[in-house]
């Protein structure tokens, strides 16, 4: 299929197959072991103008870093520490990607991502933060929220799905709402990625024409991107009237996807205190072995069959 196939010009089809090509490298990414990266070689340059050399250093950092969040794991685990960290910003801003590399290596039952769809007609009568207080972490867990309490500040503002007064009210209870989690014992992180007009709209375009993500795309992302500049203004507002000293808003520069991934992780793991905890060496116990076992077999037809 060429760009006349699918109607766009011939440097944003080439954009769009670059962006392709990174993605089955990034695919390889949640796979590919250490000891593999040594003997990985792939092309002298890749189609976004990477050279070997730095698509190498990425892994090495990722791999590093990935090496470090497990270490935070394991003092989270031992120390009952409670982590929270929010993830917001435009519809394609790479907080689907930051959050799918922290959480890649770590145990699910101590790092679990929260996720909240629309609420329910019931939701909507509750207090506003009730159904986001039902998934923060107990001790030694840490709770990723990929967008979270602030959808009022951002898309409800913007959709009309909150009234003036209900907006207004979120300001004045959201401050009082983290400190009071922060008093709680909570660590608190709270991450904005940052984009370009132009990288978010390359990156629709990405995802329209690539049938993989085209799942990722929905009515409210389409109109999101009309209204480029309503969420622009409520973002502003929103960090001006929720960056606190007990909850402070960081910034993640993220039209580059993966330098941004990286900058956060390592961000992330300079706001904790952890240190390695010591583990008692683990040994592989022998197996019980009975001569009286006998493995009954599996009947032919219950197998999947071996197609690869």
């Amino acid at each position: 299929m060429d760009s006349n196939q699918i109607g766009i010009d011939d440097a944003l089809y080439q954009r769009i197959q670059d962006d392709l090509v990174d993605g089955f490298d990034e695919e390889l990414e949640l796979e590919v072991d250490d000891r593999v990266l040594e003997a990985r070689a792939p092309d002298a340059r890749s189609g976004n103008g990477e050279t070997k050399l730095e698509r190498h250093r990425y892994f090495r950092e990722l791999f590093g870093l990935q090496r470090e969040l497990v270490k935070m794991q394991d003092w989270v685990s031992d120390t009952k520490h409670r982590l929270v960290v929010l993830f917001e910003g435009r519809d394609a801003a790479g907080k689907g990607g930051v959050i799918k590399r922290i959480t890649q290596r770590l145990n699910p039952r101590v790092c679990r991502v929260a996720a909240l769809p629309a609420p329910t007609e019931r939701e909507r009568t509750q207090w506003y933060f009730q159904r986001y207080v039902a998934h923060l972490p107990a001790g030694g867990e840490i709770v990723l929220f990929d967008r979270s309490w602030y959808n009022r500040a951002g898309v409800e503002r913007v959709m009309g799905f909150c009234t003036d007064a209900e907006y207004e009210e979120f300001f004045r209870s959201v401050p009082e709402f983290e400190r009071m989690l922060v008093r709680g014992g909570i660590q608190l992180l709270k991450y904005w990625f940052s984009i370009t007009d132009e990288e978010q709209e390359f990156r629709f375009e990405a995802r329209i024409h690539d049938p993989l993500k085209q799942w990722k795309l929905s009515p409210m992302d389409l109109e999101s991107r009309r209204r480029w500049e309503a969420y622009t203004l409520a973002k502003e507002v929103m960090l001006e009237r929720t960056h606190t000293p007990e909850a402070p808003w960081w910034v993640v520069h993220a039209v580059d996807k993966k330098r941004a991934r990286l900058n956060c992780i390592h961000h992330l793991l300079q706001q904790l205190s952890y240190r390695e905890v010591q583990h008692a060496p683990i040994m592989l116990p022998r197996r019980d072995r009975h001569p009286d076992y006998l493995r009954k077999p599996v009947p032919q037809e219950m197998y999947v069959p071996d197609v690869f």
